[in-house]
This record gives structure tokens, sequence and C-alpha cells, in this order.
């Protein structure tokens, strides 16, 4: 069942690809103040290798004072279909500033033969994150925490956010036990994306160091979920989740 493992872990790093607005460097023009998140309800085409693979919702919402972003993952074409895939992943935060702060997270990955759920808190009093679960033991220790520190799925909000032409992006991914720095460049110029018979005028924000695992996201003006995340390697196209339709929620 390697090819099941190596498939869900796929999943789970294009849609958590890598968070924590630690820096953003100035671009060479003035960007516009960032808009006040509003929930919404974001449905995705999930592709793997070019072929359909499934679909995805993704949802943000208020709840109890704070903010709520899940992702739900559902395999119902090829091999995601033949193994049942089904991801659930939900984080828990404040908006601190111009921060996204992290307060919980939970992560559960169905397939055939697996079912692993993982758990994690970020203690901003105590300085440090900790997780538990169906995790490695090395991962299960404290992670100290810095101002900025996101888990993976805020990296859909914070792109957006901080995306404008030229820019230099860095961030500090702090998810499952693991702490990795991340580096991605905005091109200058908007492309044509299309998706589904939607269009979008989009910039393409590309993760610069990979290595042979490259990410890419379009960012399009006005929608609060990027339009398209991409995860290719060796040069070759991985999953691929594209945004058919989304709504605002009220």
């Amino acid at each position: 069942m390697r090819a099941v493992h190596t498939f869900l872990l796929t999943v789970l790093a294009t849609v958590s690809t890598a968070t924590a607005a630690a820096s953003v460097q100035a671009d060479s023009g003035i960007r516009e103040p960032a808009a006040a998140l509003q929930p919404f309800l974001a449905t995705y085409d999930a592709w793997n290798g070019g072929r359909p693979a499934g679909a995805a919702t993704m949802r943000l919402a208020r709840e109890d004072g704070h903010w709520l972003l899940g992702l739900d993952v559902t395999g119902n074409r090829g091999l995601a279909r033949w193994v049942r895939l089904d991801i659930d992943q939900d984080t828990v935060f404040d908006v601190v500033g111009d921060q996204y702060r992290p307060l919980r997270q939970s992560t559960r990955r169905k397939a055939l033969f697996v079912d692993r759920e993982v758990e994690g808190v970020y203690d901003w009093a105590a300085g440090s994150a900790r997780w538990e679960g169906d995790i490695k033991a090395a991962r299960r220790q404290p992670v100290a925490l810095r101002e900025g520190d996101m888990g993976g799925l805020l990296i859909n909000l914070a792109i957006v956010r901080d995306a404008a032409p030229g820019r230099r992006l860095g961030y500090r991914f702090v998810d499952g036990g693991r702490v990795r720095e991340h580096e991605y460049a905005v091109a200058e110029a908007t492309e044509k994306v299309e998706v589904d018979g939607l269009s979008w005028e989009a910039l393409r924000v590309s993760r610069t160091n990979g290595g042979d695992d490259e990410t890419i996201l379009w960012v399009a003006r006005g929608v609060p979920t990027p339009v398209r995340i991409l995860q290719r390697e060796d040069g070759e196209d991985g999953i691929d989740l594209r945004l058919v339709a989304y709504e605002g929620v009220h």
C-alpha cells in the first residue's frame, strides 16, 4: 500500500504547502491594504498526474469567536476512488494585527487500510506548539514558536493576502512537528487561467527553494482562495487543485 500512503502525503503537501508570514519583501509599487476576511465556501476539482481524482471543498467560517478554515478532499475517480480517499483538515485561528495566528489544528486521513488522525495545539502563552496522535515520536516534541508562524492550511489565506506583482514572500512553516523555511516569487504580471469554463487573470506564485518539488499557486483579484494549486515533482504534474466555484457564506 506504499502508493496509497504516498498519494495521501502528496495531497496534504499540496494543500498545506507552506505558511507563516515571516517576511514579505517590498515590491516596486504601492500595495492596497489587504481586505478583511469574509466567510466563503470554495469547491475544487482534484487531479493527479493529469487525471481526474476527486473533489475538494475549502470553507472559512466564524465559530465561537474564532476563525475556522477547513478542507475536505474526497477521492471519487481513479486510484483515489479505489482506495476511498478522504482527508479532513481544520485550523482554528485568530487575526492578530496583520497576522493569522493558529490556535488548534486537526487532520484525519482515511483510505483503504489507513485511518490516521493528528491534532496540534499552538500555545502562544507558553511559546510552543505540540502535536499528538498518529505521528512519529520525534514530531511529538514541542516546537518553539515565533511571531508569524502558521500551519499549512493558512497558506491559502496568507498568499492571497500577500501576493502582489514582483513580490518575494518568505514563510516559516510550523506544522505536524516540523519547521521549514519557504520562499516564493510572485510574477510581474497576471496570466489567464481557465478552469472548467471559468477564466481568471491571475498572478502566478512559485516556490523558489523547493528543489525538484515545485509548488505553484495562482491568485486572482477579488477571489478569497487560490484559483489553482499545483504540485510538480521532477518536472511532472502531481496533485492539481482547480477552483470551479466559490461563494460568500453568511
